[in-house]
């Protein structure tokens, strides 16, 4: 059974710090991409980052870029996202999800897709007060 489990959330003032991690269990982690989504209220749906576990590749909204670190620990089919300098807008819950390809579209529009990830796991609470 594939599962996905998210967790680190929590509250924070502007500027401090969060690690969220991901732990997959249920398929072959090194074959597969994780990525970063969040949702806030009133909000659609947008992808944070992405770790391609095979190549190492990761990708990251323009939104977290320089902000926001993706890492993977293959021997313990975890991702981690190492958030610093957190703002009032990164303020979502945050869902970890695999996917094991991204199709033919290029893989820097396809990860932010969610429509290529095929398993999610529950979504844990970032909240940034200003």
């Amino acid at each position: 059974e594939v599962q996905l489990q998210a967790s680190g959330g929590g509250s924070v003032q502007a500027g401090g710090s969060l690690i969220l991690s991901c732990a997959a269990s249920g398929f072959r982690f090194d074959d597969y991409a994780i990525g970063w989504f969040r949702q806030a209220p009133g909000k659609e749906r947008e992808g944070v980052s992405c770790i391609d576990s095979s190549d190492g590749n990761t990708y990251y909204a323009d939104s977290v870029m320089g902000r926001f670190t993706i890492s993977s620990d293959n021997a313990n089919n975890t991702v981690y996202l190492q958030m610093n300098g957190l703002k009032p807008e990164d303020t979502a819950i945050y869902y970890c999800a695999s996917s094991p390809g991204f199709g033919p579209l290029p893989r820097t529009v396809a990860w932010a897709l969610g429509s290529v990830y095929d398993y999610w796991g529950q979504g844990t609470q970032v909240t940034v007060s200003s």
